[in-house]
């Protein structure tokens, strides 16, 4: 599926689960410290639903955004639909041999990290859901997941959603991390809030990466 397909459907997915307004739900953390390009966040735990797709950085997001758009507003079930959330991610696989977990990714290169063209995708669920609360998907494909509370570094930025852009925001982090001297922990995480059809330039675009708490 082409980028202006998954524009659409990202679009339409906004319009079915309620206002455009970006008043939608996201993760909850705690700012520890703010840096001149980045801050530092405490996550509290939270659920994801999550899929992966293979293929390439700017065309894998329309396969999984279906499969978790279809987990979240199946109507043939007691809990009706789930409200939707922001924001959507997307984060390389790691690979089985090295865990992301335990490479700091400014010891190794992409090439020993992850899976190349292998991405996991995840929708946030809303925080008045426990595990056992949701409901199992009918897609083999979905899983429900459940992340612990970790400290993440963020660095916001508007623009388009092209990998090109996000490539560039991606090495600004990591060469500023490494300047503050925090070791990371893992793959990059590209996280969108907007819908496709927001001004480029009003949207929010953040990529995220897990480091070791100070």
């Amino acid at each position: 599926m082409n980028r202006v397909s998954n524009a659409i459907l990202f679009g339409l997915a906004i319009l079915l689960t309620g206002d455009v307004s970006l008043a939608y739900e996201e993760p909850r953390y705690t700012v520890l410290k703010t840096y001149e390009t980045f801050e530092l966040r405490q996550y509290d735990s939270y659920l994801v639903a999550e899929t992966q797709v293979a293929g390439d950085f700017d065309e894998v997001g329309g396969q999984a955004f279906r499969r978790l758009f279809g987990f979240i507003s199946e109507d043939n079930r007691p809990q009706g639909k789930i409200a939707m959330t922001v924001p959507v991610i997307q984060q390389p696989v790691p690979t089985p041999e090295r865990s992301s977990t335990t490479i700091p990714l400014s010891e190794a290169g992409p090439e020993q990290r992850v899976q190349q063209n292998r991405y996991r995708f995840a929708f946030f669920m809303p925080s008045e859901y426990a595990l056992n609360d949701l409901p199992k998907p009918v897609d083999g494909t979905v899983q429900i997941r459940s992340v612990p509370s970790r400290v993440m570094a963020a660095r916001r930025y508007s623009g388009t959603w092209s990998e090109k852009r996000y490539r560039k925001n991606e090495k600004m982090l990591l060469e500023a991390l490494r300047q503050a001297g925090l070791k990371t922990l893992g793959p990059p995480i590209f996280a969108r809030y907007n819908a496709p059809f927001s001004l480029w330039f009003l949207r929010r675009n953040e990529v995220l990466i897990e480091v070791e708490a100070p």
